[in-house]
């Protein structure tokens, strides 16, 4: 049998070309390698402030936005967090043998925590427990993620060592999957940072449902470096970052771009950028928009079937392992 590997993207604020090269991209090509879950995990998003009705609205974009970079539902298991209750149940069950002291170091939590100060929820806390439970309940093996989830995936192994300890061997006990190019792209509008969906700046970011119009306004504003030369340079930070999204939407080599933009300014990478950007962009968006609802309901319904099938499974031994199941006389 396949390795399995399980991934997904809370329906919150607008998937930009970072989530394609960094993640989306990733997830097309290793469904053919592994037995793959990508789901939409909207039960996350209920740590952030979101209307119901765009939540539902935004759920179903994200869904399209997997199918139109190339998530086959007829090779991947494509699904709604919601749709299968066992990722709350295994995630109480985890909270039992998860440490405060683990969840208090997560990096994210602190920095979020920060913002809202007092008004920061549990469940913001508890995140990295249903982001394990998210993982494990599929006995994944692999686990494509940003360096920013990095630490929440250690912590995802520790959960799983620890039962498996206490309980008896029920977890496999997943890697990381970092790609090495582009698994950080950074803001337009500040090479100091990742390229953030939820940012308040739009202009920080080129999202997958950009227009035309839009891509190149934001790419001509795009900050820049000291200097004339463009050539990759870890120095410099933000021509490299333009750069590498011009590598990764071209596939041109390294050498091939920097022969291509010798003695040429700024404004031509911005716009042959932003030109390489539309050009890969326009069919993308042609797929997202020729998605139905009926075709999408009809992929959440066969995901559910699938995915309902190994967490029942998976929690059916938890609950023997943990002594909850049959104890009805």
């Amino acid at each position: 049998m396949r390795k399995r590997i399980f991934s997904g993207a809370q329906p919150t604020g607008n998937l930009h070309i970072g989530n394609y090269i960094g993640a989306l991209r990733n997830w097309a090509a290793l469904q053919h390698e592994y037995d793959s879950f990508f789901c939409v995990v909207n039960l996350h998003a209920l740590t952030a402030t979101q209307d119901p009705k765009t939540r539902r609205e935004k759920t179903r974009e994200v869904a399209r936005l997997y199918l139109a970079a190339g998530i086959d539902p007829k090779v991947s298991t494509v699904f709604v967090q919601s749709d299968v209750p066992e990722h709350t149940e295994l995630t109480w069950i985890l909270n039992c043998v998860t440490r405060m002291g683990e969840l208090e170091r997560m990096t994210q939590f602190k920095e979020k925590a920060r913002k809202q100060r007092e008004n920061a929820g549990v469940g913001l806390f508890d995140y990295p427990v249903l982001m394990a439970a998210d993982i494990l309940l599929y006995q994944t093996e692999l686990v494509p993620v940003g360096q920013d989830q990095k630490q929440h995936l250690e912590l995802t192994r520790d959960i799983a060592m620890r039962f498996n300890r206490d309980y008896g061997e029920t977890f496999r006990v997943p890697e990381p999957f970092i790609s090495k190019v582009g698994a950080r792209i950074l803001a337009l509008d500040n090479p100091e940072k990742k390229m953030s969906k939820s940012d308040e700046n739009v202009n920080g970011s080129i999202y997958l449902t950009d227009d035309a119009d839009t891509i190149r306004r934001k790419f001509k504003r795009a900050v820049t470096d000291s200097g004339t030369e463009i050539r990759f340079d870890e120095t410099r930070p933000a021509i490299t970052n333009l750069l590498t999204i011009y590598q990764l939407l071209t596939g041109r080599t390294r050498e091939e771009i920097e022969a291509h933009f010798e003695g040429k300014g700024y404004a031509q990478l911005k716009s042959d950028l932003a030109e390489a950007t539309v050009e890969f962009l326009t069919p993308f968006q042609e797929r997202f928009r020729g998605i139905s609802d009926e075709e999408l309901d009809r992929i959440f319904a066969a995901g559910r079937e699938r995915a309902s099938e190994v967490a029942r499974a998976t929690m059916k031994d938890v609950r023997e392992r943990v002594g909850i199941e049959g104890a009805r006389i």
